[in-house]
Formats: structure tokens, C-alpha cells, sequence
């Protein structure tokens, strides 16, 4: 049976709070106090990728900075319209990986449900802003189909729920599709990856921590900030209860230009990740997707910065800088 939580038909106050977001450059603008004129925006990237931000998320970004890097992340710019040799619609090979409309299955022992294609927050370097949600989307045929092929494949131990953000979708969804999930025997973690706790932590409720701390999985959740000025008071408190809840908290983060690429950012970003109770995992170096190639650092340039980093933090709190190939096995340390 399922929480009495999870049985109102009320919206959820984080569903208020996301039906609000930020979708209008302009109003975005206004809000920050700049002109127009200081940071045009981009009618064409607007129409590729439209812009989606909470509110909350917008109050950490600092007034009257053009440069500020939580904008900075989110902001369709007119640098998207660059068609950039190397850079392409799929750049990870995910079509190839996936045997049935929103399973991928690249690496051993574990596979990925496109929960959605829906987000709290569109960000600009997303390697999955062109992905074909409409045609890849388990949940149309009532999840039967990818289920039955997590439960054939006894070498699964770990499903990962992915997207866009599957926590977008209510905790009466997300619920018993947990159960069906819990009853293949064979599978041992329920891994989410998700940035609503950082950029709409009200979503951590007594709805989703009473079905995610319940679970027979070993619930992990991989959470995604780039920059320490996106950690609040309420994010931490929204990692504590998650923390609370019995679940394992990883980070994984873009190195993108202009957001994070000095060796002070990733730093800070490192101490307050662990200091809310979050393991620095991966640093990627950017997925090549088209209209993104101005977030673009190069690899000798990340290498760079991870040597710097060591000598600033100790060896835990230093994330693995990987890159993502199409085709390979795993993750590609540099």
C-alpha cells in the first residue's frame, strides 16, 4: 500500500513552485536589474531550447551581473546559434544504447529508465536537449515493456532513473513503479539522478522521503551542481532529510566555461558539497552537443585545472574528471 501521502489529489507545493518558473528572458532580466541591452537574448536558442528556471533558483543569482554563473548556465544566448564543427545532436550515443523505447543499457551491471523528458530547470549545456522524448519514453506503455527487460536480465543489479529529471514526476507515480522495481530480485540500488534538490529543494517532501527511505533497493541519489553559489540553507536542509532518509549522496558536475573552469570554483564547490553531506564524484568534461560549444574548455585545460585542484584539497574531495564516448564500456577517465 502506499503512503497516505501519496493518495491527495491537491497539487504539491513544489508543483505550485514549478508552475511558476521563470520562462520569459525578459521577466528574467527585469528580475536580475539588467537591461536588455547588456545581455540580449537569443529568439533562435529560445526557440531550440526554451528557458525554464524556479524562482528560488533565481534569488541565488547575484543582481546586476551579466556574469554570474548560475545565469550564466541557464541563459539562451545567441553563442547557441554556432553550428561548432564536432559538436552533434546526439554526442553520447544514446539512441544506439537503447534496445526499447527509454531503456539505455551501455554498461554492465546496470541500465537507465528515461523517466521523462521533462525538467525543473533547462540548462544550456544539456546533452540531452535534442534527445527524441516523445519516441523514448517507457512510461507511455505504463513502464511493462522496460520492466520486463530490467527483469530477463539477471546482470542488472542497479537501475537508474534518469531523464530529463525524474523527480518531476509525482510521488504517485514514482511510488509503485519503485515497488514493481523492488520485486526484481536480481537488482540491488535505485539510483536517481536528479537536480531538483538543488534547484527546487521543496520537492524533497515527506511524500518523496516516505516511499525512497521504504524501498528494499539501496536508494543513491547523484544530484548536480556546478558551482557552490547554488547551495543555499534550504538545499542543505534538503540533502540532511534525504541523508536522513538513508540515502547515499553523490555530485557530479560539467566543467563549463565561464561557470566553473578556476580552480577556486571547483574548490569551493568541493568543500561545501561534503560539508552537506555530498561526495564529489564526476567532473565531465562537456558533452559535445550541438549549440553548447561555448561552455567548451578542452581537455588540457581540465587536466590543468585538476592538478591545481590537488594541491588545494585532499584526495576525497577531488571528483574524477571523465569524459563520455559514444560506444564505450564506461566513463573515460582523463
Amino acid at each position: 500500500m502506499l503512503p497516505r501521502t501519496l493518495h491527495s489529489g491537491q497539487p504539491s507545493q513544489w508543483q505550485k513552485i514549478l508552475a511558476e518558473a521563470i520562462s520569459d528572458p525578459l521577466e528574467l532580466l527585469t528580475w536580475l536589474g539588467l537591461p536588455p541591452d547588456i545581455l540580449p537574448p537569443s529568439a533562435i536558442a529560445r526557440r531550440q531550447f526554451s528557458l525554464r528556471v524556479p524562482r528560488g533558483y533565481v534569488a541565488r543569482m547575484r543582481k546586476g551581473d551579466p556574469g554570474d554563473p548560475l545565469l550564466r548556465q541557464i541563459f539562451p544566448h545567441h553563442d547557441e546559434e554556432y553550428d561548432a564543427p564536432g559538436f552533434s545532436p546526439d554526442p553520447v550515443g544514446d539512441l544506439a544504447a537503447m534496445p526499447l523505447p527509454g531503456v539505455l543499457h551501455k554498461y554492465r551491471g546496470r541500465a537507465l529508465l528515461v523517466a521523462t523528458g521533462a525538467c525543473a530547470i533547462h540548462c544550456r549545456y544539456c546533452f540531452r536537449r535534442h534527445f527524441p522524448y516523445g519516441d523514448a519514453n517507457p512510461a507511455a506503455g505504463q513502464w511493462d515493456a522496460a520492466l520486463n527487460y530490467l527483469a530477463c536480465d539477471s546482470s542488472i543489479t542497479e537501475v537508474i532513473l534518469s531523464g530529463g529529471d525524474p523527480l518531476t514526476l509525482t510521488d504517485q507515480r514514482l511510488a509503485p513503479l519503485a515497488q514493481r522495481l523492488s520485486a526484481i530480485p536480481h537488482l540491488k540500488r535505485l539510483r536517481i539522478h536528479s537536480r531538483l534538490p538543488v534547484v527546487l529543494p521543496e520537492r524533497v517532501d515527506d511524500g518523496l522521503l516516505g516511499w525512497l527511505g521504504k524501498t528494499r533497493l539501496k536508494p543513491v541519489m547523484v544530484i548536480h551542481t556546478n558551482h557552490a553559489n547554488e547551495i543555499d540553507d534550504q538545499v542543505r536542509h534538503a540533502l540532511d532529510k534525504l541523508t536522513e532518509a538513508g540515502v547515499t549522496l553523490f555530485n557530479q558536475s560539467v566543467l563549463l566555461r565561464g561557470v566553473n573552469d578556476t580552480p577556486a570554483a571547483l574548490a569551493d564547490l568541493s568543500e561545501i558539497l561534503f560539508d552537506s553531506g555530498v561526495t564529489p564524484y564526476y567532473l565531465h568534461l562537456l558533452d559535445k552537443v550541438r549549440g553548447a560549444a561555448h561552455f567548451d574548455t578542452g581537455a588540457s585545460r581540465a587536466e590543468t585545472l585538476l592538478t591545481e585542484l590537488r594541491n588545494h584539497l585532499p584526495g576525497y574531495l577531488v571528483p574524477r574528471l571523465v569524459r563520455e564516448e559514444a560506444g564505450a564500456s564506461s566513463k573515460l577517465p582523463l
